[in-house]
């Protein structure tokens, strides 16, 4: 897939970039094989076909700091891609969450968006817990400063843009009971009632769509 416009970055800037959000999105391992295959596919031969990958395409933070750098713009919109990807499933895990402090360490970035990360988000476990509600979400916000720090995402990338278009839902996950012989087991309520960021990846989602339609020319009827 080509494009027409030129990225800031070089290639070996957006390998490390890519393989940094595919090892966010397989920290907490809620892919089996067969997806996390299916994701190496699509970042590889659809979105980066130019790229030379290793067989394993994960990548340390040291790694990926060694080529983003520390204290750049792009170690810090890096990051903002990597929160987005570690909380597209409506979950924060401990394991996401270590991730995400050795990356800010590795970066030289700051970590106070993680514990907004930490109070608001729900792990696995705490599925059932109700959403915040419109008296919650007041001046006293512990998200306001962490949604205006995704919103702040510069989207200079082809291929950063069509990796998030892949990674997050183009639309809300239906809510939906489990049963088990005729009984229900646990009922699992929609993905934006679940994760109160939900706003920000369906914003970054638009943007990076109006981005590759508007900006690169491309065709994105794959993603819609």
């Amino acid at each position: 897939m080509t494009s027409v416009v030129e990225s800031p970055h070089s290639s070996e800037q957006i390998a490390a970039w890519l393989r940094g959000l595919l090892t966010i999105a397989w920290a907490d391992g809620n892919f089996d094989e067969q997806e996390k295959e299916s994701i190496f596919t699509i970042t590889k031969e659809e979105l980066a076909p130019s790229i030379e990958w290793d067989s394993l395409p994960v990548i340390t933070p040291e790694e990926l700091a060694a080529v983003l750098g520390k204290h750049t713009p792009d170690a810090e919109n890096f990051l903002r891609t990597a929160v987005i990807v570690a909380i597209a499933d409506g979950t924060y895990s401990p394991q996401e969450d270590e991730l995400l402090h050795q990356l800010c360490q590795a970066l030289g970035e700051p970590e106070d968006i993680l514990p907004a990360l930490r109070q608001t988000l729900t792990v696995k476990e705490q599925l059932d817990s109700p959403p915040l509600t419109p008296c919650q979400v007041s001046s006293h916000d512990v998200l306001h400063p962490l949604r205006d720090w995704l919103d702040g995402l510069e989207i200079q990338d082809p291929r950063v843009a069509r990796f998030l278009c892949k990674m997050i839902p183009a639309q809300c996950p239906f809510e939906r009971d489990v049963t088990i012989f005729g009984h229900k087991i646990v009922h699992i309520p929609p993905l934006c009632k679940l994760n109160p960021l939900y706003e920000q990846l369906v914003s970054l989602r638009f943007r990076a769509l109006s981005y590759l339609a508007d900006e690169c020319k491309e065709d994105i009827s794959a993603y819609i």
